[in-house]
């Protein structure tokens, strides 16, 4: 079984554990304060585990020919891209505040750290666990000093090949015990036939000792509620009050009741994946009753008969006898009484059978 671990405080993941669902707001708050507020608490009406933010210290994740670039897009609320980055960042006293919020809504916080000194800030506010986001799985040195800080991690894999994997496994196990990784593939919306949730089960097989989960950027629930049945512990997807929304995010994302769908969906799912030990259960009992069939004499069969095949059929039968898959097993057998014609053949009628088992 893989892996468990507790990934929030209370809050088990892996094995039979419940899948945790994480609402990604991301910078889909439109940098105002108010709107991130309320999709904290759409995250929580929606019956998501945790609301996750996106954190920079925008001077260490780019460089400065990165923050003054034009930025053209009609996605963009500045001239430069440093503008529209700023615009689209909240101050660490917000963060501050947003936690608050969360703690009093009663659901999870937690943010992605963009960068090394995002991940400082992140730690300073004692966060449940720390995001990686694709673009730093394979930044090892980010890796190893997020992984030292000894809270639980979840690392999203998109634009990372198996090989990088591997070494980013080995590289956060080396520090750190308790983490995830999620299959993802990074492009906003993401088309079906990129999703590749086969390598869910892949990532099984090379890590069976850590939960492994899903990302998705994809439009709907479906693929999210298959990751799921595949085996995902941990389910990501973006959150937007308005798809319209000026923003890359916000077509690959899930507005309120897509988000409340794939919730309720999935903990179907859960209820139905059931133990894997294949037998009849009780509620199949009524139909059994009414439509199970039985072994039946095809002719009359006289006391001290050995039974052979031709003298037998199988039928609905009352009351119920001997059942179909031991048909077989009767052969040879001698009954012990009369049995007439269209009559059910019961254990206790043939000799040796009802000694052994009882219907």
């Amino acid at each position: 079984m893989p892996l468990k671990f507790e990934l929030c405080p209370g809050r088990m993941i892996g094995g039979s554990n419940p899948c945790f669902i994480i609402a990604e707001i991301g910078q889909n708050h439109q940098g105002e304060i108010e709107i991130a507020k309320k999709m904290i608490k759409t995250a929580k009406d929606c019956g998501a585990d945790c609301a996750k933010f996106q954190k920079s210290e925008l001077e260490y994740k780019f460089n400065k020919q990165a923050l003054a670039r034009p930025y053209n897009s009609k996605h963009s609320w500045g001239k430069t891209y440093g503008e529209h980055k700023r615009h689209l960042e909240f101050s660490h006293e917000q963060y501050r505040e947003l936690q608050r919020y969360a703690q009093e809504v009663g659901i999870f916080f937690t943010a992605s750290g963009m960068d090394e000194m995002a991940v400082e800030f992140l730690h300073e506010v004692n966060v449940p666990f720390f995001k990686v986001g694709s673009g730093d799985t394979n930044n090892f040195p980010y890796l190893e000093k997020t992984s030292k800080k000894g809270r639980p991690m979840v690392v999203s894999s998109g634009m990372q090949s198996m090989e990088t994997m591997r070494r980013v496994y080995q590289t956060v196990k080396q520090y750190n015990e308790n983490f995830v990784i999620l299959q993802c593939t990074s492009a906003y919306p993401l088309e079906a036939e990129d999703v590749n949730l086969k390598v869910i089960t892949e990532y099984q097989k090379e890590f069976p000792d850590i939960p492994i989960g899903y990302s998705g950027h994809e439009s709907g629930v479906c693929i999210s509620v298959a990751a799921v049945a595949l085996g995902a512990k941990v389910i990501e997807r973006h959150i937007t009050l308005d798809k319209t929304w000026k923003g890359n995010d916000h077509a690959a994302s899930l507005d309120p009741s897509e988000l409340a769908e794939l919730v309720r969906s999935i903990r179907l799912v859960e209820r139905a994946m059931g133990s894997g030990i294949k037998q009849m259960l009780p509620c199949e009992k009524p139909c059994h009753d009414k439509l199970g069939k039985s072994v039946v004499a095809k002719v009359k069969i006289p006391k001290g008969t050995l039974l052979t095949l031709d003298m037998l059929a199988v039928k609905v039968a009352e009351p119920m006898g001997v059942p179909p898959e031991d048909l077989f097993e009767l052969v040879g057998k001698a009954v012990l009484e009369d049995v007439e014609e269209d009559e059910c053949v019961t254990p206790e009628v043939v000799d040796s059978y009802g000694k052994k088992k009882k219907c």
